[in-house]
């Protein structure tokens, strides 16, 4: 008999399509009927696609925590505590029933800049409700986040038009 349980997924890397990658395994488990909750620790100013749809999605629940991009901030402290709210609501998530599947998008900025540690995020994932399922995202993932996924994919960029002068597209990448 093949063994069902919650599975931690990580899409990590200097590629793009992290998010992408998790919003689309998030319809596919809304197509399943799953209850889906997407947690944006770092966007924040931009109404991407989609968020634009993601916020009018039955049976999914998004929330853009963030105060935009970290490294174009005016205030990082403000930055730190959005994080460690969006924290807190992370934990609830994990350790409640609401959800399915939870899209932690752009947890690993706000562990490799120090906002929450590690090892309280680790902690959080082996302790999170038996069967749910978690997607992690972002670059530079930390050991400690690979060594406890399950799936562990890394978007590696080969080409990308940015190089050649050319703007993000708007429902292409934003």
């Amino acid at each position: 008999m093949r063994e069902e349980r919650g599975l931690i997924l990580l899409n990590t890397g200097n590629g793009k399509g992290k998010t992408t990658a998790a919003i689309g395994v998030a319809f596919r488990a809304l197509g399943h009927g799953l209850r889906v909750g997407m947690l944006q620790f770092i966007k924040g100013k931009w109404k991407t696609g989609e968020r634009k749809l993601g916020e009018h999605t039955a049976g999914l629940t998004w929330l853009t925590m963030g105060r935009g991009f970290t490294w174009e901030s005016e205030d990082l402290e403000r930055d730190r505590e959005a994080a460690r709210t969006a924290w807190k609501t992370a934990q609830e998530w994990l350790s409640g029933d609401a959800f399915d599947l939870v899209i932690l998008d752009e947890i690993t900025y706000v562990v490799n800049y120090g906002f929450v540690p590690v090892g309280e995020v680790v902690a959080a994932l082996q302790n999170r409700r038996t069967g749910l399922h978690v997607i992690l995202t972002g670059r530079a993932a930390p050991p400690e986040l690979i060594a406890v996924a399950d799936l562990v994919t890394e978007m590696y960029p080969v080409k990308h038009p940015y190089r050649d002068g050319v703007r993000a597209q708007k429902g292409i990448e934003f």
